[in-house]
């Protein structure tokens, strides 16, 4: 914000802030829904209860889960978790693999670990429940070397086929049994259990009917060529998450902690306290955030900022963990553990967004739970209704058929590489330095058709100056007084250029005036310093002037005395950001500011912006945003610092804060939080996230249509069981390897 009506709304602003609240229940529901019908009533315990629904869990615990590679199986592994009453809520992040766990009060802590891993053994026998530290083998080589035990057994089955005089299915049914008992075994258990429409049931069903008929070759190679493509689904989920992983791979693994006697010892980051020493030497990353005490350097940020270019720093200048120092020997004081520094934030924040699923993936998961019963009745029907019309003469051959259409339905290819893409997106994202905070705003930035900028900070650079002063000959100090008590840029700028020690006890009776400017009592007499309506509201004869730029009017005693006109410079990249966002076809831009008309127009037309709302009061934005959020046709991202405007980036369907990763607020208050204040970056996450959208869409489309074609060619007996596990496991594996594509997508804009 950069016009004097703007200047205290910092710590002011009493008209939107009571309603952060309500304001994020009413974005979940414009998410979720695209419209802007909303009530003002919720309170705050309903604000959290909506928050939960989309799935951001403030977890006590957090476990790593090993050998879940299956989002079916995880869904299962999360619902039976919830159902426990020493559970207060349970979610398991597939695409990281990562359990949430936050115990009921009666839970005993000391045991969590060792009850919540023998439910997920029970529900899935051999997934792995350990700490988030542990350095587990994902290698799979025990599945591998007894697949291969397996493909020997079958080619033995294969070669006394002929030089036997009986029925092969014994020989057959020793590699199927070898292959396929874990399959079997989980199939029996869920039956058992109630839970009968899963994979591993279609999958027995198929390979069973397929013995029943007499086709034991077919019935192993089934077996065997699910268990090769799980065998690799895994690999690749797993390669998948460890690829995501390493793109934030930018915390420190130690940090060199300076002792009172000098010496220096390695220690694991988290056990830094503040007020700590620690030295960073060259090529070292910085494990926290701190402030130089000794020593300069140029440091790398380009994993916090996505920019190439290096930070020179040097004594007293404040670094973020997750930087690089390039050269030198670096002494620095401890200003924020390890759990609040930059580097944490952010691993939060994308670990964190998986769980909060775009319409997409929520789509997927219902269609999921419907999809695969349904396949089953129409298998079913495959078998039954034509050997009731035309005889049972041909029963095996409808039977055939049916395992065949079973082994097709599997909605795995959907279920594992939807959530994939969509995280995978979101960290492709965030290596350019735009943190989204969850799967479903990442898919409404797709949408997004209006775009609304605040000014300072944004537009321009928020860098004020003292540009030009006119009247009294004691003008500055009168404005430096005036502004002294106040932290905002425009006071700070002209206490500066005034350069005097300011003489506190020369004021009394300070008072911040929202949307008007400020008052004070100088040597015993009225001083008000502010815009022309706070003259006006004053009835004080002023001279009006039309420069450039945010007019100070000051006035003394009772009497106008001058003005001050404070400058601002238009950040260079607002023009190329503006005019991509109107390649993207986002021409639908406006300009929020309490600056005059006047310049507010000038800056508009420089960078292209189409719509300007200037002279505006600090609860006049909020106002203005609801209008354009009346308009069901529109989707609303706000653009701000995300301190001062707090109320419009919640109240916006896509809240972007610019520059604000050492905010809390920011970060509470946006859905999008860009690490460095380069307006180019919005364009180029709504490319990524198009790009993201595009692969899922593929995934879906492709899969699709290769079981309806398979799952057809079955029915009419032209599809083999062979071609029905290319539609399952091989379909599978290409959608996984094409969701990956979204993690380079930050290399194409």
């Amino acid at each position: 914000m950069s016009q004097r009506n703007e200047t205290h709304m910092h710590e002011h602003n009493h008209d939107g802030s009571c309603c952060n609240h309500t304001s994020r229940v009413e974005k979940q529901e414009v998410n979720e829904n695209h419209h802007h019908d909303h009530d003002h009533s919720h309170c705050s315990c309903e604000s959290q209860a909506e928050e939960d629904d989309v799935g951001d869990i403030q977890a006590k615990y957090k476990y790593k889960i090993v050998g879940l590679d299956c989002a079916n199986c995880a869904m299962k592994v999360e619902d039976t978790l919830n159902k426990q009453n020493f559970i207060k809520d349970a979610k398991i992040n597939f695409s990281s693999g990562l359990l949430y766990v936050n115990p009921s009060k009666q839970a005993n802590d000391d045991t969590l670990q060792e009850k919540i891993a023998k439910i997920v053994d029970d529900v899935e026998p051999g997934v792995k429940i350990v700490d988030t530290e542990s350095d587990v083998d994902t290698s799979n080589k025990g599945e591998l070397i007894h697949l291969l035990v397996g493909i020997g057994l079958f080619l033995i089955a294969l070669y006394f086929e002929s030089r036997i005089n009986f029925s092969p299915i014994f020989l057959y049914m020793i590699p199927y049994l070898f292959i396929g008992y874990k399959v079997l075994w989980k199939s029996v258990r869920n039956i058992m259990k109630g839970e009968i429409f899963d994979e591993n049931f279609l999958m027995s069903i198929a390979t069973i009917g397929a013995f029943v008929v007499g086709s034991y070759e077919e019935a192993v190679e089934v077996m065997l060529f699910y268990s090769i493509g799980e065998l690799l689904q895994s690999y690749a989920v797993n390669k998948s998450r460890r690829s995501i992983s390493d793109l934030m791979d930018i915390k420190s693994e130690y940090a060199n902690l300076i002792k009172s006697d000098g010496s220096e010892v390695k220690v694991d980051p988290k056990s830094l306290k503040i007020n700590d020493m620690i030295s960073i030497k060259a090529g070292e990353k910085v494990p926290v955030d701190g402030v130089i005490v000794n020593g300069a350097s140029s440091l790398d940020i380009s994993a916090l900022s996505g920019e190439a270019a290096l930070k020179d720093v040097g004594a007293d200048d404040e670094i973020l963990a997750g930087s690089i120092n390039t050269n030198g020997l670096l002494k620095v004081k401890v200003t924020k553990i390890f759990e609040d520094s930059t580097v944490a934030k952010i691993l939060e924040l994308v670990e964190n967004a998986a769980n909060k699923k775009s319409p997409i993936e929520n789509f997927i998961t219902k269609f999921a739970k419907i999809y695969t019963p349904i396949v089953v009745f129409l298998a079913l029907a495959i078998v039954l209704i034509p050997s009731l019309i035309y005889g049972f003469d041909e029963f095996n051959t409808w039977l055939y058929r049916g395992c065949t259409f079973l082994v097709i339905s599997c909605p795995c290819a959907l279920v594992v590489s939807v959530p994939l893409g969509v995280f995978a997106g979101i960290g492709s994202a965030s290596k350019i330095g735009a943190l989204v905070k969850g799967g479903n705003y990442l898919e409404l930035l797709n949408d997004v058709n209006c775009i609304i900028f605040d000014k300072t900070g944004t537009i321009t650079k928020g860098n004020f100056e003292v540009s030009d002063w006119s009247g009294d000959s004691n003008i500055l100090e009168y404005a430096a007084y005036a502004e002294s008590y106040s932290n905002h840029p425009i006071a700070k700028s002209i206490v500066s250029k005034y350069g005097k020690k300011i003489d506190f006890k020369r004021l009394e009776n300070y008072q911040e005036l929202a949307g008007f400017g400020v008052s004070v009592e100088f040597d015993g007499k009225a001083l008000i310093a502010g815009n022309e309506k706070l003259m006006k509201q004053e009835k004080i004869e002023y001279t009006e002037t039309d420069a450039l730029g945010t007019v100070i009017y000051i006035a003394y005693d009772g009497l106008f005395v001058g003005y001050i006109i404070i400058s601002d410079e238009i950040k260079k990249s607002s023009r190329e950001a503006l005019n991509e966002l109107r390649e993207l076809g986002i021409t639908n831009t406006v300009m929020l500011t309490g600056d005059r008309e006047a310049i507010a127009n000038n800056i508009a037309n420089d960078v292209g912006i189409q719509s300007v709302h200037a002279q505006l009061l600090p609860q006049d934005k909020v106002s203005i945003l609801e209008n354009y959020l009346s308009n069901k046709d529109n989707t609303v991202a706000f653009v701000g610092d995300g301190i001062n405007d707090a109320p419009s980036l919640m109240r916006a369907d896509i809240g972007i804060s610019m520059g604000g990763i050492g905010s809390d607020v920011a970060i509470e208050a946006s859905d999008l939080v860009l690490m460095t204040d380069d307006l180019l970056l919005i364009p180029k996450t709504i490319k990524i996230s198009r790009k993201t959208k595009k692969i899922v869409m593929q995934n879906i489309i492709f899969s699709l249509a290769v079981k309806l074609i398979v799952l057809i060619l079955s029915a009419i007996g032209v599809a083999n069981m062979r071609m029905g596990v290319f539609a399952d496991v091989g379909v599978t594996l290409i959608a996984i390897i094409n969701s990956m594509r979204a993690l380079i997508a930050y290399k194409h804009v």
